[in-house]
């Protein structure tokens, strides 16, 4: 009532549209509960489908989504009428009326194919094949009337025509892709598939003579990306349907990517989109044949064999061209914010958020997988272009640094392919270690490049001899703050002339940098480098344990850059050893926040600070208070029963082996209330884990150690003289009794009178009990040390009287 009353204020009726819309997930279906009653849903239902008059965008997006809720649960068994509705509806001469009710019947489209269950697979392929013809004439006609109006030169209204247009293509869209099970057979589907290309070519060349700043020409090239979507999602769906559209998608792509074609009309995000068109069918194992040919399909050889009468050698060749010298080019905007901001165009380059969405990376997996699947044929003209490249570059000539920095572009990125075709290391000594050593400025894309491609090829093919030429190399490379910083593999003992300078340069790095994304890729790599010489970074770290806990400081709003000093911290302490304890007053406060499940950060930072806590209590040579401290975080993250338990109990089990009877003291009890929740709902593993911290309690603390753990002793004790069935779990009771009757046979005989008491049997019926089932499980003790402990445990016994 007050949505639909336009008379109200619009923030109100937009209020009372979003609670409708929320509440049909909690109250519609008869099952929810304080569900409506069904009069109460009709009357909506009827409500919601009288007129479609809504004048303001936002809501009326929100009641057509409504409207789709409704019908994901209601039509067309409690809702038949809402389908010849939206049709009636979206014929009407009304402009916002048939608007709505397209917008509507889109919305309630896309919810009803996304329903995967098998019954309702089919009613949306009935609902499919009675109104696809309606929706292909209403396409049709939408379009018609949009290219019609554009050509006479009304904008205005050609801008209403192409919304239309573009609903009723995404309605196309979900019906084509969900609504047939073998679409190739229905030849209305294979007729609106052919002339999406038709109607491409046509929105393209309209593009040409609608201005860029134009009401229409956001819409238009969204209506483009919208047909290349059908063949993508269609091509997904149905690869064997696709067969007869193979041809023609691979021309049409190709002739618009990579010839002249496509000059003055393609755009960024379209370009990509056929680019992807075209790497969806290289790689689509659907149109690969077994290596037994009479295994293959006939639909997988037909298909191949289109794809194989494509990629000719001169298609492969002018594709591969295309892609090196055009499209891997660093643009002219690229250069100047290189210049600008280094630092900024080195995240983009290695991968920041927009770099994923950008030409750049869709041109170099296209590149990848085309060279993958023809490189025999690709391999001769890539080698081509290298050596045409050989030699020195003329530093006036831009246009050739950026042609040999965009074709080590491709030996880099073909590097698995190139293995047999190129000897790497005469490569890197008679030329490319040359390059390095232009300190041109203009030579710098090269000299960035080059190293870039080192990195490539390193763990592919390069001797390790070459190797302190190289990290000679590196470190005069580092001067220069523009350059890309690698982590290369290397061997330690070639490494350790150049640790102390490499170090000092990379920490005056990693002070320079601002751009989060930056320093962490810097902390990653000292990281490794501390990691691999390990307890020989000792005499270079001072620097680094200074600026930390600053840096820290700094990135208190970001918890990734945060993640990365986490990893920094563990690999230092265990370079340190027991020097560590040196750095406990910034470290303890950060295992202490990063573990704390109260704060919002442990979201990020749980999984690294367990990690970092538990190599600071491996490496320390006492358990200080401060560190005892921090232990209180551990009930609650014994709580989360999360996939950090495996590291928690490892925790514990180091309190226990460091200081077993200060730190029992304090948090014995906690710990064994902790353990009987555990218990109570825990997988096997983690069942067996709880038991080995018991154990272990009890192995260093034979005297306090059953009294503190007293009350899961019970359940241990019943479990053996029960017979537990899991093999690996009776052998920890066995353990855990053996110790308790081993080494404190006292406690043994108090435990065995309070579980006559509790069981109701005699004393000796019970140890008779346990001792039977204690020898017939002998055989699920596999450890030695274990074997031994029950045996010594069972021959503790026989001195006694009984």
């Amino acid at each position: 009532n007050i949505f639909t009353n336009h008379s109200l204020d619009v923030n109100v009726r937009w209020l009372a549209v979003l609670y409708f819309k929320n509440g049909i997930d909690r109250y519609w279906r008869r099952v929810a509960p304080h569900a409506l009653s069904e009069e109460e849903k009709t009357t909506l239902r009827a409500g919601l489908i009288t007129n479609f008059n809504e004048p303001v965008n936002q809501i009326a997006t929100q009641i057509s989504v409504l409207i789709a809720k409704v019908a994901r649960v209601d039509c067309p068994r409690q809702w038949p009428e809402l389908i010849p509705t939206l049709v009636e509806s979206v014929k009407v001469q009304d402009d916002l009326q048939q608007h709505r009710a397209l917008l509507t019947f889109y919305h309630v489209t896309k919810t009803l194919a996304s329903k995967r269950l098998a019954a309702d697979r089919k009613l949306f392929y009935d609902l499919t094949s009675s109104i696809y013809s309606f929706a292909c004439s209403l396409w049709n006609h939408h379009t018609d009337t949009f290219l019609q109006q554009i050509c006479r030169g009304d904008e205005a209204a050609a801008a209403n025509s192409l919304e239309r247009t573009l609903l009723s293509l995404k309605v196309l869209r979900k019906l084509t892709v969900h609504g047939f099970v073998e679409p190739h057979w229905n030849a209305e589907v294979m007729g609106f598939l052919h002339a999406v290309f038709e109607r491409l070519k046509q929105f393209l060349e309209c593009s040409r003579s609608i201005r860029a700043e134009s009401m229409c020409r956001d819409r238009l090239e969204k209506t483009i990306i919208l047909f290349t979507k059908v063949l993508l999602d269609f091509l997904d769906q149905h690869p064997f349907s696709f067969t007869a559209l193979i041809q023609r998608s691979l021309e049409f792509s190709v002739s618009y990517v990579f010839t002249e074609a496509g000059e003055g009309v393609v755009f960024e995000q379209f370009i990509v989109q056929c680019m992807n068109l075209i790497k969806m069918i290289v790689k689509n194992y659907a149109y690969k044949p077994s290596k037994n040919i009479e295994d293959s399909s006939p639909e997988t050889l037909e298909a191949h064999k289109i794809k194989t009468a494509f990629f000719t050698y001169p298609t492969l060749m002018e594709i591969c061209r295309r892609l090196v010298t055009h499209y891997f080019l660093l643009t002219k905007e690229e250069l100047t914010m290189w210049e600008e901001d280094p630092e900024s165009f080195t995240v983009e380059e290695t991968g920041g958020d927009s770099w994923k969405y950008s030409l750049r990376p869709c041109t170099e997996v296209l590149f990848i997988d085309i060279f993958h699947e023809y490189n025999q044929t690709l391999t001769p003209v890539l080698l081509e272009m290298v050596h045409s490249l050989q030699g020195s570059t003329n530093m006036e000539n831009t246009n050739a640094i950026l042609i040999k920095d965009a074709v080590y572009n491709a030996v880099g990125l073909a590097a698995y392919e190139l293995f047999d075709s190129v000897d790497f290391d005469q490569w890197f000594k008679n030329q490319l270690l040359a390059e390095l050593q232009v300190s041109h400025d203009r030579y710098k894309p090269i000299r960035r490049r080059v190293i870039w491609l080192i990195g490539q090829w390193i763990s592919v093919k390069f001797k390790s001899d070459l190797r302190p030429i190289l990290y000679e190399a590196i470190r005069n490379l580092l001067q220069d703050r523009d350059l890309v910083v690698n982590d290369f593999e290397f061997r330690t003992d070639q490494f350790l002339p150049y640790l102390e300078s490499m170090f000092t340069l990379l920490f005056q790095l990693l002070q320079e940098v601002t751009q989060c994304d930056t320093k962490m890729h810097v902390l990653h790599v000292l990281s490794c480098v501390i990691e691999r010489v390990n307890m020989q970074i000792r005499p270079y770290v001072g620097c680094l344990v200074q600026y930390l806990p600053l840096l820290w400081k700094q990135s208190e709003e970001h918890n990734m850059l945060r993640c990365a000093i986490l990893t920094t911290l563990i690999h230092l302490v265990q370079g340190l050893g027991a020097d560590s304890k040196n750095l406990y007053p910034f470290l303890l406060p950060v295992i202490q926040l990063s573990t704390d499940v109260s704060q919002p950060p442990h979201v990020y930072l749980l999984e690294d600070g367990l990690e970092l806590w538990l190599v600071t209590l491996e490496n320390s040579p006492c358990l200080t208070p401060e560190l005892l401290r921090i232990f209180q975080n551990m009930s609650a993250l014994l709580e989360l029963s999360s996939e950090n338990l495996k590291n928690c109990f490892k925790i514990i089990n180091a309190y226990i082996f460091l200081s077993s009877s200060e730190f029992l003291q304090m948090y014995a009890a906690d710990l064994c209330r902790s353990f009987c929740e555990l218990l109570k709902d825990i997988t096997t593993e983690g069942q067996v884990q709880v038991l080995k911290v018991v154990e272990n309690v009890l192995k260093v603390n034979p005297v306090l150690g059953p009294q503190m753990f007293q009350p899961l002793l019970p359940s241990v004790f019943r479990g053996i003289i029960d017979g537990e069935r899991y093999p690996v779990v009776m052998s920890t009771y066995l353990g855990i009794m053996g110790r308790v009757l081993l080494q404190n046979a006292r406690f043994f005989s108090l435990l065995l009178s309070q579980m006559a008491c509790e069981l109701g049997q005699e004393l000796d019926q019970i140890l008779g009990n346990m001792i039977e089932m204690w020898v017939d499980r002998m055989d699920n003790i596999t450890q030695p040390e274990r074997r031994k402990l029950s045996a010594l445990a069972l021959l503790s016994l026989l001195p006694s009287l009984n």
